[in-house]
């Protein structure tokens, strides 16, 4: 998958200052998309709705 340029891409809020190492998510129908904000013609992880949500509320 390449990332599309139509998709809205986003950055978390606790993403560092410098923004240098970070990386950028994207909602699709059935999950989130992940790509390195450095390389956004780079290849894109794609995580289903359901393993994003376990991934998140581990977190929290």
């Amino acid at each position: 998958m390449t990332a599309s340029s139509t998709r809205q891409w986003f950055k978390s809020s606790y993403s560092g200052g410098s923004g240098t190492e970070c990386v950028e998510c994207a909602r699709v129908n059935d999950g989130i998309l992940v790509r390195d904000s450095k390389n956004v013609g780079g290849p894109v992880v794609v995580v289903r709705g359901w393993a994003w949500r376990v991934f998140i509320d581990t977190l929290s």
